[in-house]
């Protein structure tokens, strides 16, 4: 069983020294396949569904590639890694389109809060019974991928206390979303949200996992896990994405694999853990200490993972995909990309130029990519 997999990318665009600079009305003008976000300072683009880690490596870094020349070509413009407006900005909220309504009510709710940048990972579950399981159990376990992937330890040029600024103050909403029983739970619940005004649109369900498909909450088909930072080298992101993958298939073949069934808390006690597990990842990422889901015990999300690790690779090795998660192992050695930023800045290296070399080793690590990995990427 292998499952399809994409992935929604939010990017930052600015100057090689880390200003972050709103070009979205121009990319979307002039470049197919990007979308605008509420602020102009970052762009979205979608990888098409596919069973292939070698098809997905290239269908994140082929539309990077376009979008960079195109940035040269501008002004010398390069994308940002991070999640959070890192070096300044966090003031004022600029428009991408200010006709939009959505983004009026989304601009004036929550200000600069959702100016974040991020990953969202798409995964084919077709059954929306067996999918609305996956995400009870995806949900418990969604701080996980934030501790692997934190990427926003700074804001307006200064340290947070986070390692994911991005997830530690991004507005959940609505303010409590509970583990869907059934489909007609979920299709229930979200109407309900609608009518009170709680949810503006079958969009506005903004939590750490949710089901999605093509015409929600009644035609679902993938499980869209929501909670990471962005993640910029597309290795580091395929090997969590593999990691997600083996879960589920092993959540799919094993139907007694359900917070509903196999934890002794209750629905909202199971909610209320997993968002405090979800705090404690935002601060301390793999070092954070966590909560499972199955007994309560304590262990640090570092150990968790390597435990998930070790009982998926199996499935992963069956699959044929296990090569994809293994790198895995890498980041668990040398911490997430919030881990190593903060450690340059530990050592005396200012949050600018932190920034300014994490621009340049990203853009380094796709053209290394690209020549190695991806040769049929072309423009």
């Amino acid at each position: 069983m292998i499952l399809s997999k994409g992935f929604e990318i939010e990017m930052y665009t600015g100057t090689p020294q880390g200003e972050i600079v709103g070009l979205s009305d121009k990319i979307i003008s002039d470049l197919d396949g990007f979308m605008r976000e509420p602020d102009s300072r970052n762009v979205e683009y979608i990888t098409q569904p596919s069973m292939s880690y070698e098809s997905l490596l290239c269908a994140l870094l082929s539309p990077r590639r376009k979008l960079r020349n195109y940035l040269q070509r501008l002004d010398n413009y390069t994308l940002i890694p991070g999640s959070t407006l890192s070096l300044q900005g966090s003031d004022r909220f600029v428009r991408s389109d200010p006709t939009n309504s959505y983004h009026d009510y989304i601009e004036h709710t929550y200000g600069t809060k959702v100016v974040t940048a991020s990953v969202h990972i798409n995964v084919g579950i077709s059954d929306p019974d067996i999918l609305m399981r996956a995400c009870r159990v995806i949900r418990m376990e969604a701080p996980l991928f934030l501790a692997m992937s934190a990427s926003s330890p700074f804001l307006d040029g200064k340290t947070t206390g986070y390692h994911s600024t991005r997830w530690g103050i991004f507005p959940q909403t609505p303010d409590y979303v509970p583990l869907f029983t059934s489909h007609a739970h979920h299709i229930q619940w979200v109407n309900e949200q609608l009518v009170a005004g709680k949810m503006q649109n079958v969009r506005h369900l903004w939590v750490s996992v949710r089901p999605n498909g093509d015409r929600r909450p009644y035609d679902l088909n993938r499980l869209e896990l929501r909670i990471c930072d962005l993640v910029t080298d597309p290795i580091a992101l395929l090997a969590m994405t593999a990691l997600l993958e083996a879960r589920l298939i092993q959540i799919i073949n094993n139907p007694s694999i359900d917070p509903l069934t196999q934890s002794p808390f209750s629905p909202a006690e199971l909610i209320t853990l997993t968002m405090k597990n979800e705090m404690a990842a935002a601060t301390d990422s793999l070092d954070a200490k966590l909560q499972r889901w199955q007994d309560g015990s304590s262990i640090p999300a570092r150990d968790w993972i390597k435990e998930l690790y070790q009982e998926i690779w199996g499935i992963a090795k069956q699959q044929g995909f296990s090569c994809f998660l293994a790198p895995l192992q890498n980041i668990l050695r040398v911490g997430n990309e919030a881990q190593q930023w903060l450690q340059l800045h530990k050592i005396g290296v200012d949050i600018q130029r932190v920034i300014a070399q994490a621009i340049l080793a990203t853009q380094e690590r796709e053209t290394e990519l690209e020549s190695k990995l991806c040769l049929s990427v072309r423009e």
